[in-house]
């Protein structure tokens, strides 16, 4: 989705700009494309900077109050220092990376929750403003839709998706949100776990990948979260039973216990577990649970998250509230 916006902080008459992705999902890790298309306003000026910003709605909890927030996860510089002139029209092609840990907004084409965008900056004598705000629409690793499609085989049904400001700990992950994809057991594990929750942290060399159970009082035991880490190979993936795979994983899960099994890693700033918090994100509650899943098109088909809006700018209304600690967070410029 394309916004045209003159650029206010410049004054009236101030050049435009309109930023064109390349179509289809991109790929955590892979390249984005695209141009800027920039168009002169009254008079004739330098653009000094060129900057397209990832950035995402995230759920924040705040003295157990839970807000969104506008984070940016990266930024890249792809042109300046050239000048416009007055009325005159100028393309500046890119292609970025990127990053590897950038949470998944679709599966099989069905959205999944998440809202991410790209928005454009430019930086013309001194003044930034913010210019094209577009949708970005973000599609599964092979290794990340193969696990998933293997929980559909298995039974279980997807319920929602949402981004968590906060870090896990004793990851790798490097960007200051972490994705949760929540889903529910078959009747065959209902009564041992109320849902699971999966969170992906991609690298270069592969998938870290944290399932926590959240598991139901027994007649002599109080209910809890068990939570495991996993490692997954991209390289691995076409070859790997991820049925058997992934059946594994959930049987140590939901055998864990307290004491000897993994101890929680998760926590947002504030060191807060992350099973005591609720969830009123993008995604929570926002799809229909109990769906039944055969593969992954069956764990979402069908769903449409009642939450997510109709334009990417409705999302991110108020955007400017809190974006510091995304950008300190974030990587700093990379050259396009």
């Amino acid at each position: 989705m394309v916004f045209k916006k003159l650029l206010g902080a410049l004054g009236v008459g101030g050049p435009s700009v309109d930023t064109v992705l390349q179509p289809g999902p991109a790929l955590p890790g892979g390249l984005l494309s695209g141009e800027v298309r920039l168009r002169g306003g009254g008079s004739d000026v330098t653009v000094d900077r060129i900057s397209l910003l990832l950035v995402a709605r995230v759920e924040r909890e705040d003295l157990e109050e839970e807000t969104e927030d506008t984070v940016v996860l990266e930024r890249f510089t792809v042109g300046g220092g050239f000048r416009l002139a007055e009325e005159a029209e100028h393309t500046v092609p890119f292609t970025v990376t990127l990053p590897w840990e950038t949470p998944i907004t679709e599966l099989h084409g069905q959205h999944l929750g998440p809202v991410l965008g790209i928005r454009t900056e430019l930086e013309v004598a001194g003044a930034r403003d913010k210019g094209d705000l577009d949708a970005l629409a973000v599609g599964p690793l092979p290794a990340q839709e193969a696990i998933l499609e293997a929980f559909g085989q298995l039974g279980y049904a997807f319920r929602s998706a949402d981004l968590e400001l906060g870090h896990i700990r004793g990851t790798g992950q490097q960007l200051p949100c972490y994705q949760e994809i929540e889903i529910l057991p078959p009747a065959g594990h209902a009564h041992a776990v109320n849902e699971i929750e999966v969170t992906f942290i991609a690298a270069p060399g592969g998938l870290e990948v944290v399932i926590e159970a959240d598991k139901r009082a027994g007649l002599l035991s109080e209910g809890h979260d068990t939570v495991h880490r996993f490692t997954a190979s991209h390289h691995a993936a076409p070859q790997t039973d991820w049925n058997a795979q992934v059946d594994a994983w959930l049987k140590e899960v939901i055998a864990g216990r307290e004491g000897y099994g993994t101890p929680s890693p998760y926590g947002d700033h504030h060191g807060e577990p992350h099973g005591d918090r609720h969830r009123s994100g993008p995604g929570a509650g926002a799809v229909v649970a109990g769906v039944p899943a055969g593969v992954a098109v069956g764990v979402v088909g069908g769903m449409v998250a009642a939450e997510v809006v109709d334009e990417i700018g409705d999302a991110f209304e108020g955007e400017g509230e809190g974006e510091g600690e995304g950008e300190e967070d974030a990587g700093g410029d990379d050259e396009g």
